[in-house]
């Protein structure tokens, strides 16, 4: 038997790999700092008022080279320390060091920083990670399958791409020791195993999501772009995650009505408030073209909760009709003034888990309530 193309080596091949593994560190150190960032991230303008059609700039703390350094002082030293150490011990301090605080300027050195641009499809990669649609169930609905491709079989020949190494090793183990060897010698073609796959088509439960802001006079600058800051990632993570997921924008003040996505994110209004004129038509278009046993159906409602008094109970009572046909449901409010309104306090009396409810003071409550919608069910209590 000739000579075969393959050979099994046991070197050190993190060597050879020195620069994946580097690049392997710094796309980790790019990934922890947009999670230290993520509540900032969501409500910053650069990206939500392009529409996504921008990169961003994240501060990183550098990484810094061990070195000799020289003290010309001629003081008091750090050493080393007596031994047993750990990564992270403080083995010395130099007298009369000052760093940050108040006083005398420090004469300590600070930390080095430097700024890397990301693209806001490695943010969503981040930030949509741990998200879902919550409580969804199969549905009784034929045309929705979608393609997929899964890996489902074992095979000799294929290409070297698809090679499964792990099956591989333990063939040329098997044949080794069916030969009288106890180590692999040799790796012969005949043990090489290569993964193949199948393309199928698998049911995928629809979906649709109503969109409900309000766009009162009462809502402010402010109001409106938290609101839109929310929507504004809901949107991007149904349509990069989900294929068939439906989402219908309702508008509303004293009355609503469907808009396209491009005014519900650019429309302007005033006049009063009437909330459950949303739930009104959430619950039409539920009835006329979500029909619950073919759809999960999940409403959110943004407002700032300044309704009008003698509408809450009728809003109560349509948002209660509507958590029935709902898989999960969120209410969310605006309160830069710091309370709640009313008609919080009315939703938070109802006894429903899937129903979701935040309270957003502050630009970074807006990562929170995101967080909390999107919740895997068993994340929520």
């Amino acid at each position: 038997m000739g000579r075969t193309p393959f050979s099994l080596t046991h070197d050190d091949w993190s060597l050879h790999r020195k620069g994946q593994i580097d690049q392997e560190r710094h796309r980790e150190k790019v990934r922890r700092a947009i999670r230290e960032r993520l509540a900032d991230l969501v409500t910053e303008e650069s990206i939500v008022l392009s529409r996504g059609g921008t990169v961003f700039r994240v501060p990183i703390r550098s990484l810094e080279e061990y070195r000799f350094r020289y003290q010309w002082d001629k003081g008091p030293r750090v050493g080393q320390g007596q031994g047993g150490t750990k990564p992270g011990d403080v083995i010395g301090r130099m007298p009369g060091a000052r760093g940050q605080g108040a006083g005398q300027a420090g004469d300590a050195p600070g930390v080095d920083y430097y700024e890397t641009e990301v693209s806001l499809e490695e943010l969503e990669n981040i930030l949509f990670e741990s998200w879902e649609l919550p409580n969804r169930r199969p549905k009784d609905r034929r045309d929705m399958e979608v393609d997929h491709i899964e890996f489902t079989d074992i095979r000799k020949q294929g290409m070297m791409a698809n090679l499964d190494k792990k099956r591989t090793i333990l063939e040329a183990m098997r044949r080794n020791a069916r030969e009288g060897r106890g180590a692999i010698i040799d790796l012969q073609p005949d043990d090489l195993r290569f993964k193949t796959w199948d393309e199928v088509k698998k049911p995928e439960t629809a979906a649709v999501v109503i969109a409900m802001m309000d766009t009162s006079g009462s809502m402010g600058t402010f109001e409106k772009y938290v609101a839109r800051s929310f929507y504004f990632w809901m949107v991007r993570f149904l349509r990069r995650n989900y294929r068939k997921v439906e989402i219908a924008f309702i508008a509303h003040h004293v009355e609503a009505k469907e808009v396209s996505e491009e005014e519900f994110f650019n429309k302007g209004e005033s006049g009063g408030t009437r909330c459950s004129s949303a739930y009104e038509l959430a619950l039409e278009l539920v009835e006329r073209r979500y029909p619950p046993a073919s759809h999960n159906i999940y409403p959110f409602h943004f407002t700032d909760g300044d309704n009008l008094g003698s509408d809450n109970p009728r809003t109560v009572e349509l948002a209660e009709r509507l958590l029935e046909y709902s898989s999960a449901m969120g209410y969310a409010e605006v309160i830069s003034h710091g309370r709640e309104s009313r008609l919080m306090e009315e939703f938070r009396r109802i006894q429903a888990p899937h129903l979701r409810l935040s309270a957003i003071r502050d630009r970074e409550d807006v990562y929170r309530a995101l967080a909390s919608f999107f919740a895997p069910s068993r994340d929520v209590s």
